[in-house]
């Protein structure tokens, strides 16, 4: 187990990371594209200003870890270890990431562009969307229940095939909640 360690300006694409237990650890500046972090476990551990962007995260763990103005493009979160997850992201792009299927109640995306995101089928109750952008993303029988969305926009949600109650939007932006139907409001 490795604790309490500092990384910084490392390119783990050159010397990937050592597969073992991250606790308490913080990356900053560091280049993870395209690796391999598979069967790896962060605990309590902070990324900032990292390149995440195609990592491979099968059943990696990640519990109460934090990503800050990191690039995350295509990661596939659906394939992580689901036990203990716990997750925040802070003016992440998260473009093309995939979190089907997860459990992400009361999670924090905080001035992230998450354009072509997918959250099919993904709990998402609870969680603030603040000034999030979300063109193209796809929400498919996801719970936003109580979610709040208030600041976001570009999202098409279909109230129909998802849960949204007592999830909160402005009234700017409600019009991503009718464009199944095709209506013109002015």
């Amino acid at each position: 187990m490795i604790e309490n360690f500092k990384f910084r300006t490392q390119d783990f694409t050159i010397e990937p990371l050592v597969k073992d237990e991250y606790e308490d650890c913080t990356f900053d500046n560091c280049n993870f594209y395209g690796s391999d972090l598979s069967h790896i476990s962060f605990r309590s551990c902070t990324f900032q200003n990292c390149d995440f962007s195609l990592v491979k995260l099968l059943n990696t763990t990640l519990s109460d870890v934090k990503f800050i103005s990191c690039k995350l493009l295509g990661v596939q979160f659906e394939v992580i270890n689901p036990f203990l997850l716990s997750v925040g992201f802070d003016n992440c792009l998260l473009k093309l990431a995939v979190f089907n299927k997860l459990k992400l109640k009361k999670t924090h995306f905080i001035n992230c562009n998450l354009q072509e995101a997918e959250f099919s089928e993904t709990d998402v109750a609870e969680s603030l969307f603040d000034n999030c952008d979300f063109h193209r993303a796809i929400f498919y029988r996801t719970n936003l229940e109580k979610a709040n969305m208030l600041s976001s926009f570009h999202y098409s949600i279909d109230p129909e095939t998802n849960r949204i109650k007592g999830a909160k939007f402005s009234k700017a932006s409600v019009i991503g909640l009718l464009d199944k139907y095709g209506i013109i409001i002015k």
